[in-house]
């Protein structure tokens, strides 16, 4: 959507890419462009031309379990909101024997002659964002696809669970339209699998697998829901958590086991297994699901050859450990599941990377050909009017309209005072609803707006847009939120839902009446960016934003740079981290807009974003810099638990110990015989709840060291779930080639350290054998995990917050999620979660985009939701500035007394102040006491009326 808007973005859909040349910051790119043959200046998007259009098509975007017009749209929030006709089964472009939809088309915006079009582009820079490909379908018939109608794909049930799908969110199974019982996910199709040349892990797969096996039981309760795994890889930042809750809330049963086939019995689907203990079990099911991975893009060969850029073995684009986000071809740079398999927090983390490679190239460029989107003045006059409001109540697809009726709310909003016009809306955040309720405030002339959908923290931004658009002040809004406190808190009680809707509906437009236009201020920017932590995160965000042309203090407390990959001293990718690092520090201490600060601390940070101060704390003394935004890249530390004698014991080593051992020559290393390694100790529950997303890869790269250096050395890794995700699972394949033994053991049976004598033992229980092994063990290395850095004290000092586990928790995980929910600071790195170094380089530079864009613009607009202090009735107790959790207040000198005053860049409306002033000299933007007071009233009226209605029906 905001794409969609911006003025400084072209969409070109239908478009190839058929030739480029050039240079770095200076390339001609030449596209060809299908014929739409729909006018997008003249569509309305009304559908009445699907309505008429006589040729049914196979609806691809419903993965082929619909129909749809040749004209037609694929959804309702599609950007561009235009439709268009598919030339393949068009009768008018194929036999020239129908022109139905021209024929009603009012606009006329249907163009049967229209031609594909050359266009060639100047451009500086060129982003490869393709995506991924399809499993090829002779992977998928193994399993019965396309030959067994109830074998599902993974894609086709989400569209299957979606309200604007083609059963309307309701769960049937394809070969009788019956609600399934027993249901069954089987995870790993075209993943993990060489014989169709997919030896990758598809990342994402276990995730999704449990989030549609979520829905699905949240559509149809009484299903019964069994999950087949070789291993659960849920290791992004709080996926274990969620994973482990969705199986503990909707009793999935998880299942380690390769589902080879699938079979139909009678009605049932049939799946004959293996599990690790050795046992054969057959189940019957009435659906299978199964989990595709992701598939290289159909066509990255072509590409390839035309860019020149290099592809791996399995025909993703080919990048360096160091440099995540650049191809082989400077000035072609590559984001999202074309650089290997991912999810979506990832893909929107290198996107904003890319964005940061992009403008440290046409740096130079900055401003240049820039549309600054205008707004029209504000209507004072409609402004000032009495009350016109308009309700918008939103369908939302199945998270809304599948609970809540919301035709019932939307009449019952159009009998509230004030209202004017009330309607329903199939998505009111999609491109088509903003402009049509931008059409519907001239029209109707409205002066105060409510939408019921979703929340306003995610969405309430886009409707002050429109809101301006329309020449209306962005504060005369209001969101009732019935998605995330009705639809789905109340799912099992639509009644109940649809009740509250409409309670919630009338409190808003009882607020709405009272609210009143708010001023929106700029506050200028000081263009230099403070970076705090000198490791592989924090240099690379400084380079970068230091390349893009601002100044950076760069602040480390220990006497060096580098951080924790000083310790680290070999890749899976072959690279030498050292040499990495190396490189990193040299162009940070070369660069003229980077002052390192190194054996400091920093001890204090005031103001807010644009205009921030803090005191740099070194042995000598201090130091205040002046600075716009901050980066936090304060890492984190291998985490050491009082385990199998670690710390006591010469021969239990980390896994970060034994980094330092390979690079020995002789040592413990070369005099043990057996090396054991146990993954997860002291984390998944055991000291640490998460999942440290890096361990089982340098588990595998280091017993692929030792093994390389001492072919005949035993090694043995005891693990629970192997995670190497995406293409380090050729390096686990490989460790297995080369001998090292893996065992799984249960969390609730974790090995033990014998001591025998001299020697040590590790006993472990053997699933297949179904008995306790001992293993030599003249070395034991633990995979012991990263706990988070000292970021208490930190948090503190910015007023952001953190995580369960002691990260700092971003502001959005899939919207913003570098950003904290303190405005100018952001994340990156181990700071944030732990992560491999690619990922955190990558992380850095998105980290560096976002922190740049306010530098860039020169000011930010802050919000006009914050407090107001009337200084008139204050009496400069000094409560509020001692409360505030921003440090949003202050207290001033107002001739001889001091008066409390609002730091408005800093303040987040979050009203401490307000509720706890004794003099009640402090208001909320858009959140006086008049219109909270109007809420309660409205919410009052109901309780009293429910409260005289009970003993109507007690009589009765």
């Amino acid at each position: 959507m905001e794409a969609g808007r911006s003025p400084n973005i072209e969409i070109i859909t239908l478009a190839e890419l058929k030739e480029l040349s050039g240079k770095p910051g200076n390339f001609k790119a030449k596209l060809e462009v299908r014929p739409r043959y729909v006018d997008p200046t003249k569509c309305t998007a009304c559908g009445m031309c699907t309505t008429y259009c006589p040729k049914e098509i196979v609806d691809e975007y419903n993965e082929g379990l619909d129909f749809t017009a040749s004209i037609h749209i694929d959804y309702p929030q599609a950007v561009p909101t235009v439709y268009y006709i598919d030339e393949k089964s068009c009768l008018r472009l194929n036999h020239e024997s129908c022109q139905l939809c021209a024929n009603v088309c009012g606009p006329n915006a249907i163009e049967f002659d229209e031609k594909p079009e050359e266009r060639e582009l100047e451009v500086g820079a060129v982003v490869l964002a393709i995506g991924f490909g399809r499993v090829p379908e002779e992977v998928l018939e193994r399993y019965g696809y396309g030959k067994y109608p109830d074998v599902l794909t993974s894609l086709e049930i989400e569209r299957l669970t979606c309200a604007s799908g083609p059963t309307e969110g309701e769960i049937v199974r394809p070969s009788d339209f019956a609600h399934p019982h027993r249901i069954a996910f089987l995870q790993c199709v075209g993943s993990r699998d060489e014989t169709c040349g997919n030896g990758y892990c598809s990342t994402v797969c276990c995730m999704y697998a449990m989030k549609e096996a979520s829905v699905v039981k949240e559509h149809a309760p009484e299903a019964e829901i069994d999950l087949f795994f070789m291993d659960i890889r849920t290791m992004g930042k709080g996926f274990d958590e969620a994973f482990n809750r969705a199986v503990e809330k909707y009793g999935f049963r998880t299942i380690y086991a390769r589902v080879p086939k699938v079979e139909q019995v009678g009605r049932k689907l049939a799946l004959t297994y293996v599990t690790e203990d050795g046992k054969t079990h057959r189940d019957f099911y009435d659906m299978v699901v199964l989990s595709v991975g992701l598939d290289a893009p159909a066509d990255a060969e072509r590409l390839a050859d035309l860019l020149g850029i290099e592809l791996n073995k399995f025909g993703f684009a080919a990048t360096k450990t160091a440099a995540p986000l650049e191809t082989n071809v400077p000035g072609i740079f590559v984001a999202g599941a074309f650089q290997g398999p991912k999810d979506i927090p990832e893909s929107v983390v290198q996107a904003h990377g890319v964005a940061a490679e992009c403008s440290e190239l046409l740096a130079e460029a900055r401003g240049q050909d820039v549309v600054h989107k205008e707004f029209p003045p504000e209507d004072v006059e409609l402004e000032r009017e009495e009350p016109r409001i308009g309700v918008f109540v939103c369908h939302c697809g199945v998270n809304i309209a599948s609970v809540v009726d919301v035709e019932a709310v939307r009449d019952y909003a159009a009998k509230l005072p004030h209202v004017v016009l009330s309607e329903n809306v199939m998505y009111s955040c999609s491109q088509d609803a903003q402009a049509d309720l931008v059409k519907k405030i001239k029209e109707y002339r409205l002066n105060r707006i409510v939408i019921a959908a979703c929340s306003p923290r995610t969405h309430e931004p886009l409707f002050q847009e429109s809101l301006r658009e329309a020449g209306l002040n962005p504060a005369l809004i209001e969101m009732a939120n019935i998605r995330d406190q009705c639809a789905w808190v109340h799912a099992e009680d639509p009644e109940a839902a649809t009740k509250k809707a409409m309670d919630q509906v009338r409190m808003a437009v009882a607020k709405a009446a009272r609210l009143e236009p708010l001023e929106l201020q700029k506050v200028p920017v000081t263009p230099v960016a403070l970076v705090i932590g000198g490791g592989a995160a924090g240099m690379s965000a400084a380079l970068s934003v230091a390349d893009q042309g601002y100044e950076v203090h760069l602040v480390e407390r220990e006497e060096e740079l580098g951080g924790n990959l000083r310790r680290v001293t070999g890749l899976l990718s072959g690279e030498d981290p050292q040499k990495i690092l190396d490189d990193l520090i040299k162009r940070v201490q070369k660069h003229e807009k980077i002052k390192v600060h190194t054996g400091t601390t920093v001890e204090n940070i005031s103001g807010y974003v644009g205009n921030f101060t803090s005191t740099l704390r070194r042995p000598e003394g201090s130091e205040v810099v002046n600075h716009g935004v901050v980066i936090i890249a304060t890492g984190g530390r291998e985490n050491r638990p009082e385990r199998f004698g670690l710390g006591e014991n010469d021969r239990v080593l980390t896994q970060l110990d034994l980094e330092d051992e390979l690079t020995r020559k002789g040592g413990r290393l070369s005099r043990a015989r057996s090396i054991v390694m146990i993954q997860c100790v002291g984390s998944r529950g055991d000291g640490l709840n998460y999942c440290s997303k890096l361990c089982c890869q340098q588990a595998v790269k280091n017993a692929l060291r030792i093994k390389k250096r001492y072919p005949k050395k035993d090694v043995y890794v005891l693990f629970r779930d192997m995670r190497t995700y995406g293409f380090s699972e050729d390096a686990y394949r490989e460790a297995r080639k080369a001998g090292v033994i893996f065992l799984r053991y249960q969390a609730e049976e974790k090995p033990e350290l014998v001591t025998q004598g001299k020697s040590l033992r590790v006993k472990v229980k053997d699933a297949l054998l179904g008995e306790e092994l001992l293993l030599p063990c003249d070395l034991l290395v633990l995979s012991v995990g990263i706990a988070p850095g000292e970021n208490e004290e930190l948090s503190k000092l910015i007023k952001a917050p953190l995580t369960g586990d002691g990260f700092f928790l971003e502001a959005h995980v899939k919207l913003m999620p570098v950003e904290l929910p303190v405005e100018g600071v952001y994340v990156c790195g181990l700071a944030h979660a732990p992560k491999p170094l690619d990922e955190t380089l990558a992380q850095a530079r998105a980290a560096a985009a976002k922190a740049v864009i306010p530098m860039a613009k020169g000011f930010v607009e802050v919000p006009p939701i914050v407090s107001r202090v009337d200084q008139a009735k204050c009496i400069g107790c000094g409560i509020c500035a001692d409360l505030c959790p921003y440090g949003a207040i202050r207290l001033v000198k107002v001739g001889k007394r001091k008066k409390a005053e609002t730091i408005t860049a800093s303040c987040k409306g979050c009203g401490i102040c307000a509720s706890h002033c004794p003099v009640l000299a402090i208001s909320m933007g858009g959140f006086t006491d008049e219109a909270i007071l109007a809420q309660i009233e409205a919410f009052g009226e109901f309780v009293e009326k429910e409260a005289a209605e009970e003993p109507k029906e007690e009589a009765a």
